[in-house]
């Protein structure tokens, strides 16, 4: 349920549009210093040992039953150590920008997994729609001129991208375990960043060889602590207590909001450019996200909905038709409801 977002939320909301759109400029920079599945791992390590201090001094007990470690466990996997890893790996390929951009459509792959996966989030009409034109909004991020001569990379790392997306709605549906298992938000983020910090560290030890490579700038270094404190750590409490004020419907605004951070970020710093189509592709996914968010339609039909009917006149004492203390027996017909409205 959503809840009238006030000045806090808001300023709640744009704060961790900033620091989930850094993320992604955070990842470009790291890039120059570390290999991939190392950046991964050090981000959500870094976040697990922030999340767990927090919960220690706020006096919250970390998941220890076995669903709650189930359920953290898979969202470790679903929620961080599959879509970070491949959008980092995406980010060698394509800008951080168009990365983010790319990113803006996991709400449409949340729906879709929802819809075949549960019982009781089933595509509505602007479900529907928007998620046809999310998809139709990712066609022309691709385009043809994706892959044309010259664009297999560009293809590649915008597929990565949309693999992580599909990850994010997977881990979805997969959430409601944390629910049935009675964890707390911030318990509940602290574990599946242990988790998936456990995931990595094999996969990083084995493949990336940290210990050979040569020693990181300075600059990569504290991209990549910011990224574990601020974009991950410090953007789950923020995302928490915004869902927590504002309900998931106003959650979900930050999609529309991140992409724009990412793509000044990655300009500014960066010295990113993006084609047309990129632009084009995001106004239409975001387009998708508005649709499938409802309130633009909500709020159309609230202002075309007829005024209701003004009182009828008391009726004198004992008036034809009707006894004594009671409403009069001829009542106007009820007023015909919006259509599609139940």
């Amino acid at each position: 349920m959503s809840t009238p977002m006030n000045a806090r939320l808001w300023t709640l909301l744009l704060a961790l549009s900033v620091v989930w759109g850094g993320s992604f400029f955070f990842m470009a920079v790291a890039l120059r210093g570390f290999p991939p599945l190392t950046i991964v791992f050090a981000r959500v390590a870094l976040a697990a040992l922030a999340l767990a201090l927090a919960c220690r001094a706020l006096g919250l007990r970390l998941p220890r039953s076995r669903a709650g470690l189930l359920a953290c466990a898979g969202m470790g996997l679903l929620n961080n150590a599959i879509p970070f890893t491949l959008i980092v790996l995406g980010q060698q390929y394509i800008p951080s920008g168009l990365a983010a951009v790319v990113n803006a459509a996991t709400p449409i792959f949340a729906v879709l997994a929802a819809h075949a996966l549960t019982t009781d989030e089933k595509l509505t009409p602007n479900r529907l729609v928007g998620t046809l034109l999310g998809l139709v909004g990712v066609a022309i991020l691709a385009g043809p001129a994706a892959f044309g001569q010259g664009a297999a990379a560009e293809a590649l790392g915008i597929a990565l991208c949309l693999g992580a997306c599909l990850s994010y709605g997977l881990s979805g549906v997969w959430s409601r375990r944390l629910r049935r298992a009675g964890l707390a938000p911030l318990p509940a983020a602290a574990g599946q960043c242990i988790a998936s910090s456990l995931m990595m560290l094999p996969l990083m030890l084995a493949l990336d060889r940290p210990w050979t490579l040569p020693a990181p700038g300075v600059d990569a270094v504290a991209a990549l602590v910011a990224l574990g404190l601020l974009a991950t750590a410090l953007a789950y409490a923020l995302y928490f207590a915004i869902l927590a004020g504002a309900g998931a419907t106003n959650t979900m605004l930050v999609t529309l909001l991140v992409p724009v951070t990412a793509l000044l970020l990655g300009w500014l710093a960066l010295g990113e450019a993006l084609a047309v189509r990129h632009l084009v592709g995001m106004a239409v996914i975001g387009l998708g996200l508005l649709a499938i968010d409802g309130r633009v339609f909500r709020a159309l039909r609230a202002s075309e909905s007829p005024a209701p009917s003004p009182p009828a006149p008391a009726s004198p004492p004992h008036a034809a038709g009707s006894a004594p203390g009671h409403a009069p027996a001829h009542r106007p017909p009820p007023r015909r409801p919006w259509p599609g409205r139940p």
